[in-house]
């Protein structure tokens, strides 16, 4: 609605610039809440050529050039806000300065997406939509002579999806879990493009009658006791075999508990011989009613705390060394990556 956002072309005189003009902006603003945000635009002029252009129902020839330039900003502001509903800065700034045509093109909603889900430190889930972009642009640039950089919402059908599938399948040899996963990346940025008003739902290529993205199922394996046995009696050759059967007891003994949940439990999460502790996963995306997990410590998981973990207990202290302090969100996931794969991998040594 219009009444949520007020427009207008102003003249910020409150400094000039060297050259002794004023630099003209965009101004918005909203009154609930009232907020007002000053926009650049490519313009500088006097008070008086701003007065001449803008500031007059008749501007004189030399002055109709200038006024129709900044119309011309103020209708794309206008256009863009029209769009929104409800009104945020947040949506309008993006829309506002880009490029005439990112609206409907893959890369950039793809590079928008993944750029956000990194400020938000979800690295992971930022790098599976990195993949997908990167696996979408090679079908794209290899199989059709499409580049990526070109290719709109438009040009995704049931067909094109239904020919990715055939050839991630067929051709690279990929599971249809993969297919799944890129696919359902893609599908996301649909639903948000049509919520952002960016397009049209009838150009959703997804659906009924249309293309089905692969349900597949994930097969949880369950080792039987014998074989747990097997595992936790199996001789270890190195340090790091033994670090890697310990902590995937730790794990299995804790319920499961996460690699990543390990290495970031504090020791003001350990009280009265258990683990309080939200899930890394979910306590970014979850922003309410978010679910504490308790898992009771037993001999071997209170052994295993002692035996690895660090001498200084302060309540703020990380309990194991697979993190340092004050990393960064792509540094500790890399980290974690690492500890993961060197157990996984010195497990099967082990047996």
């Amino acid at each position: 609605m219009k009444d949520e956002y007020f427009i207008s072309i102003y003249l910020d005189t409150r400094r000039a610039k060297a050259s002794g003009l004023y630099p003209v902006k965009l101004r918005v603003f909203t009154s609930a809440p009232r907020v007002q945000k000053l926009y650049p635009t490519n313009f500088e002029l006097t008070v008086k050529d701003f007065e001449s252009a803008w500031n007059t129902k008749k501007p004189r020839t030399e002055y109709k050039k200038l006024r129709n330039q900044l119309i011309a900003v103020e209708k794309k502001a206008f256009d863009v806000a029209e769009k929104l509903v409800p009104f945020t800065f947040a949506q309008f700034e993006r829309q506002l300065f880009r490029n005439s045509g990112d609206g409907i093109k893959l890369t950039y909603h793809y590079n928008a997406l993944i750029d956000e889900l990194n400020q938000r430190q979800q690295i992971g889930t930022a790098n599976t939509y990195d993949l997908s972009k990167k696996s979408l642009s090679e079908f794209a640039e290899q199989s059709l002579k499409l580049r990526f950089d070109n290719l709109t919402f438009f040009d995704i059908t049931p067909k094109w999806l239904k020919d990715y599938e055939q050839y991630m399948t067929q051709t690279k040899k990929r599971s249809l879990t993969t297919v799944s996963m890129y696919l359902r990346v893609l599908r996301a940025i649909f639903n948000k493009a049509i919520e952002d008003k960016e397009i049209d739902k009838d150009f959703y290529p997804f659906g009924k009658r249309k293309y089905q993205v692969p349900a597949t199922k994930n097969v949880k394996k369950a080792l039987t006791s014998e074989q747990l046995n097997l595992l936790f009696q199996a001789e270890v050759k190195t340090k790091e075999q033994e670090v890697a059967r310990d902590f995937w007891f730790f794990s299995f003994n804790c319920n499961g508990m996460n690699i990543k949940d390990i290495a970031l439990l504090r020791y003001k999460d350990i009280q009265d011989g258990k683990i309080d502790f939200l899930r890394a996963k979910t306590k970014l995306t979850t922003k309410g009613n978010q679910k504490q997990i308790t898992t009771y410590l037993n001999p071997f998981s209170k052994n295993i705390i002692q035996k690895y973990g660090h001498s200084k207990n302060e309540p703020e202290q990380l309990v194991f060394d697979i993190l340092t302090e004050n990393l960064s969100a792509w540094q500790e996931q890399t980290k974690i990556k690492n500890f993961t794969r060197m157990i996984n991998q010195n497990l099967k040594k082990a047996l």
